[in-house]
Formats: structure tokens, sequence, C-alpha cells
């Protein structure tokens, strides 16, 4: 039998010195959930407000047991994360918590006690009963509730549309809806940093509209975010042509002037210092 007594809330005494490595990096984390339950570490800050409940998330995670150095889960070898909806996607109660205790670009560390993780019966065969386990996440960005409940609405919208068969003389109407369906999707992938989805969307949109100056706009944007120059610029001055005086669209020409001169300059500093070192080279290697 151990030796070792605990305190009434469960942890080992101050100076105990048979701890476990989760219950030695419990000494120095948050309590979340008030009992102890679930316990934050913030590795790095992030910024802006807390996630809102009911909330559309976009996360990196990886899941591990203690001495155990491979993670049990993840979706860190996902190039896209999938979207999550608070209280609907989401299984661990611990994990909704400490998503609600996060903002945009924090990466936080979480210890859940087996009451807010996989519980008495733990989730065989990978996760033994009554399990403690660690939870590295990275919250990328989110949607609050009504933003989130938009988007939704936009997917579904979108979905009838597309199974809609109208008669000819509505068909522009169905058309119409449509653009600003996609419009409006193309511009929350934007805000969700995920520019290739935005591009997707925007040119769905030029489709119904070539000469929309939103939807080339969005295009202009995401061809930027995803540092495809010339693509950007082709875009922008296309919107600039059909709105020359839109502020938005001649500010965004700007800020493509900006990066582009930007990247020049890398360039050609990478470059000179390619051939410093190949001269160097030589001149080590000759007579």
């Amino acid at each position: 039998m151990s030796n070792v007594t605990r305190s009434q809330n469960g942890m080992p005494p101050t100076g105990a010195n048979c701890w476990s490595p989760y219950e030695r990096l419990s000494q120095r984390m948050l309590d979340v959930s008030g009992d102890r339950g679930v316990l934050k570490d913030i590795i790095r800050e992030g910024a802006g407000d807390l996630v809102a409940p009911d909330a559309l998330v976009l996360v990196k995670f990886s899941g591990y047991l203690e001495h155990m150095d491979k993670p049990f889960d993840s979706n860190c070898y996902r190039k896209t994360p999938r979207l999550m909806k608070l209280g609907e996607d989401i299984t661990l109660w611990g994990m909704e918590l400490g998503l609600l205790s996060m903002r945009r670009g924090e990466l936080a560390r979480f210890l859940f006690k087996p009451t807010y993780a996989y519980g008495t019966l733990g989730c065989p065969p990978l996760i033994p009963p009554n399990s403690t386990v660690l939870f590295e996440i990275e919250l990328l960005d989110f949607l609050d509730s009504a933003e989130s409940d938009k988007f939704y609405a936009l997917s579904a919208a979108l979905l009838l549309l597309h199974r809609r068969l109208a008669p000819p003389e509505e068909q522009h109407l169905v058309e119409a809806a449509k653009l600003l369906v996609l419009l409006n999707l193309s511009l929350v992938y934007l805000k969700l940093d995920r520019p290739a989805a935005a591009l997707r969307f925007g040119q769905q949109a030029l489709t119904i509209d070539q000469r929309n100056a939103k939807a080339l706009f969005r295009c202009g944007q995401a061809c930027l975010l995803l540092t495809e120059y010339q693509q950007a610029r082709d875009f922008l001055v296309r919107a600039q042509k059909e709105q020359p005086l839109n502020q938005d669209i001649n500010n965004e020409l700007r800020k493509l002037a900006s990066c582009y001169k930007d990247y020049i300059d890398k360039e050609k500093e990478m470059c000179h210092r390619m051939f410093a070192a190949c001269e160097d080279g030589s001149m080590v290697g000759g007579d």
C-alpha cells in the first residue's frame, strides 16, 4: 500500500516524492473547472475575445496518456482541420470547457480527469479505465454562435439551391440567390483564414457573374493570403476595373504591392547569400 497520503482535494501533499509526471505537472496549472478536473497551462497567449458557447471552432489537438510519447488521438496530420461546433461535434466535456477558456491563436496544454474525459470505463483498447489524459490544443480561429448559425444556414441554403429545379423563367432568381450565398461563404472562409476554400467559393460565384466586383475582390484577397501574387493582381485589377473608386479594392492593391516588394527583397537577399557562399566555397577549394 502506498505511503503517500493525499489531501482532501485528492492531490498529493506538498513535498511528496512519489508524484507521477501528470501530478507534478498539475501543480503549476490553472484550475478551469473549479474542481481541478480540468487544468490548464498556457504555452502561447492568444488575443481577442474568449470562445463563445455554441461557437464553431477550428483547432489542432493531440491527446496523450501518461508515460506515452505518441498521441492516442490527433488531427495535426490533416492539412486543414475540420470545423467543429461546441455542444455537438466535441465529445469530451473537458475539451469543451477548455476551449471556452481560450482566445484566437492560443496554444495550451490541458489535463482532463476521468470525469471530464473517458470516465470509469475508458475507451478500449486505447484508453484504460479511469485515465487522466493530456491534450495540447491550438485554437486557430472560431466563429461566434451567430456567425456559426449563419455559416450552417449558408451551407444548407447552397445545397438546397443546387438541388432546386426551377422553371426557365425563375432560373435567374435561383442564380442570384446562389451568387449571394457563394459570396458570403467566401467571406466566412476568409475570416477563418482558409483562403483555398474562400477562393473556391469566389470562383464559383464568378461562374454565375464573371464581372462581379465582390467575387473578384474575394478571390484577390484569397490569392494574396496564398502568396499567389500574380493571380491576386489579376483578380484585383479586374475588380478595380468594375469599381474604380472602391477604397477596399484600392487598399488591397496597395497591400499586394507591399507584400510583393517584401517577397522580391527576400528572394534577392537569399540569392545574394547563395552566390556569396558559392564564391567563398570556390575560394576555399581553389589552388
